[in-house]
């Protein structure tokens, strides 16, 4: 699937808010911008060094996805690029 810049926007927007939720909490923003460069010209972002509660992580990417104007099934394949790019890590319980 390719992401809409609509969409691409509310990725961001996840992606921000789920970072300052973290522990330790976070700009997005600025990792991306102080992101290093691998061999591939990829930043890398270091998001395995934060971590978020898993109900808290839902609750914010739902309450995001849920002022958007798009299908249902598109607001699930966002959630699941977000859970599987690089978001914090889900805390132990």
């Amino acid at each position: 699937m390719e992401a809409t810049k609509k969409e691409e926007q509310l990725m961001l927007e996840c992606y921000r808010q789920l970072f300052k939720a973290s522990t330790p909490s976070a700009d997005f923003d600025n990792l991306v911008e102080n992101a290093t460069l691998n061999q591939f010209g990829q930043k890398e972002i270091p998001f395995m060094d934060y971590e978020i509660d898993e109900d808290e992580f839902i609750q914010i990417v739902d309450s995001i996805l849920k002022k958007s104007r798009i299908s249902s099934w598109r607001k699930e394949s966002i959630k699941r690029s977000v859970l599987l790019g690089c978001s914090p890590k889900f805390k132990q319980k």
